[in-house]
């Protein structure tokens, strides 16, 4: 009975053995102290390598521990979400390991004065000076790119969806499919041939319409998939009541997406928030404040960035304020997305559950 009942539970039946919930924490410690061990006793000093031939022994050593207690069956199964768990922390590692280097080094020199003063007559090899110059531009820049590319991809996506047939939605498709691969420095070169035909100088409005262009491609294709997810019965049952379709779509498909609609844009926003390439073709920089879009040079935070590294001259004040402003870079990215998500959840249609 005994022997039977050991097979049973050995072959996988209904009343298997199972590992206990501890048992991944414990094949993970294991793996990592197995991991030490053999980087020190190979002499390997790296600890990314320590990293891999951990994940490398958890994977196995879940499979074989799995196969003999539970059988193979559950063995692969468990292979699986092992895989999925290494994959996970392959791609956690280095954004916590970037966002630990950019607020371990920018927080030295960020504080009130920073914020509120730019560099003016300071030299980037000199300790002083601030980032107010280039907050401002970025956010007029970005600010007028938004409202330039949102409604337009928004609505080209509208479009597409709701209206677009025959050759003119397949045409529409194709050259956004182009213009999401278009490098940045083309975008910048596009309105840098314009500047130059006019000859304009630059101003911080020629690098808004380079990001535009940067944006619209991410807020068509995003917009796009959110309204096809719209179920077409809502539409009908609008539609069957009388409502005009121009109609429906403001008054049912916007608020159902709004959410997923959002996202797209606020993702756009965050791309194009850190674009170097265009500005510095279109905008070229200023050390002073220029609050004027639309007229002369004018600094952002992606080019202050640059321009911190490329002119410090071993500088390590102007490292700091690379980094610093790196970290109010992604700052302003965070908390987009979080205003973001605050107007989809306050628009969000009510579900009442």
């Amino acid at each position: 009975m005994s022997t039977s009942s050991l097979t049973g539970e050995r072959t996988g039946g209904l009343r298997s053995a199972r590992l206990p919930k501890w048992s991944p924490w414990a094949i993970a410690a294991g793996s990592v102290a197995a991991a030490v061990a053999v980087g020190l006793g190979a002499g390997l000093s790296s600890r990314v390598q320590w990293g891999l031939i951990a994940a490398v022994l958890f994977v196995l050593a879940t499979y074989v521990i799995g196969a003999r207690v539970e059988g193979r069956r559950q063995a692969r199964d468990r292979i699986a979400t092992s895989l999925v768990w290494v994959a996970f922390l392959l791609a956690v590692v280095p954004l916590v390991s970037l966002i630990w280097t950019t607020v371990r080094r920018g927080v030295k020199v960020l504080d009130p004065y920073f914020l509120t003063h730019s560099m003016g007559v300071v030299a980037d090899s000199e300790p002083g000076g601030g980032i107010y110059h280039a907050i401002l531009g970025s956010l007029e820049q970005v600010g007028l790119a938004t409202a330039i590319g949102a409604p337009v991809g928004v609505l080209t996506a509208i479009y597409l969806v709701e209206y677009g047939r025959g050759g003119l939605a397949k045409a529409v498709t194709f050259f956004v499919d182009v213009m999401t691969g278009i490098p940045s420095i083309v975008a910048g070169l596009f309105i840098l041939s314009l500047m130059l035909m006019f000859e304009m100088q630059p101003f911080g409005f020629a690098g808004s319409l380079a990001l535009a262009i940067l944006m619209m491609p991410v807020v068509v294709r995003s917009t796009e998939e959110m309204l096809k997810l719209v179920p077409n019965e809502l539409r009908e049952a609008s539609l069957a009541l009388g409502v005009p379709k121009w109609r429906t779509i403001l008054k049912v498909v916007l608020p159902t997406s709004i959410g997923g609609i959002t996202t797209g844009v606020m993702l756009s926003i965050a791309r194009i928030a850190g674009e170097t390439a265009p500005v510095l073709l279109l905008v070229w920089g200023n050390t002073f404040i220029n609050a004027n879009p639309f007229e002369g040079a004018q600094a952002s935070l992606p080019l202050y960035i640059y321009q911190q590294y490329a002119n410090s001259s071993g500088s390590t004040a102007a490292y700091d304020r690379a980094w610093a402003a790196s970290l109010t870079l992604i700052a302003f990215v965070m908390i987009l997305n979080l205003v973001a998500r605050g107007i989809a959840r306050w628009k969000a249609p009510k579900t009442g559950r």
